[in-house]
């Protein structure tokens, strides 16, 4: 998420410039050689939705990731998607010009906000690792305050294991195309920070030979 002029942070890249927010997914698509269309599907067959859902997309970009878990989401539904960009505002709003059930709100999440809802899940996927800790704790926070007493919480990103253990070619990307706020974030240790932020770790699944993970906790009542 980025200001359209200038950014935030300095160090980090999922902070966007209107022209990459405005060909992300192929982008995304072209890099990966499709395999991040078909990873992100499986990634969130394993959320668990339930048909009745309320689900708080933090960081939603055009709205890929909403448009796949509303295939799990019955006529009860819905889902809430913030992010900054105008750009990524717009290709959300024609990508659910017919869809009741999603919306759009323009809005930073790392600042305090209140939408005044409450949410069944909050889903942040490839957000928290392009932003300082301390900016991290504040995102935590609006999660904490946007969810239902149980609710629950799915971070799909990074998992934890240390640069210096992987291979060369690796390291290499790693530290060439990720941010630095990125080099910090895999040693961290999520299950902790969660559990210290209210939440209990239900699960976690792993992609990618342990690379990336999908962290579920719930909302200690």
């Amino acid at each position: 998420m980025a200001e359209t002029k200038k950014k935030l942070y300095p160090d980090s890249k999922v902070e966007l410039t209107p022209f990459l927010a405005r060909d992300y997914d192929r982008l995304l698509d072209l890099l990966s050689g499709g395999s991040y269309r078909r990873f992100i599907a499986r990634a969130i067959n394993d959320l668990g939705l339930r048909p009745d859902d309320s689900v708080l997309d933090l960081g939603c970009g055009t709205g890929r990731n909403a448009s796949l878990m509303l295939a799990y989401l019955g006529s009860g539904g819905k889902i809430t998607g913030l992010d900054l960009l105008p750009e990524m505002k717009e290709q959300f709003e024609r990508r659910f010009s017919r869809e009741p059930r999603a919306a759009f709100h323009q809005q930073r999440i790392d600042i305090p906000f209140n939408l005044e809802q409450k949410f069944d899940l909050a889903f942040i996927s490839f957000v928290l690792h392009g932003f300082p800790q301390e900016v991290r704790k504040i995102i935590l926070e609006n999660v904490v305050r946007h969810l239902k007493p149980g609710g629950r919480l799915a971070i799909l990103d990074y998992a934890e294991f240390k640069l210096s253990d992987k291979p060369f070619i690796f390291r290499w990307v790693f530290k060439n195309f990720e941010c630095a706020y990125a080099l910090d974030f895999i040693g961290f240790d999520w299950k902790k920070i969660l559990e210290g932020s209210g939440f209990q770790v239900e699960a976690e699944k792993f992609y990618f030979r342990n690379y990336l993970r999908l962290l579920k906790a719930k909302l200690r009542s």
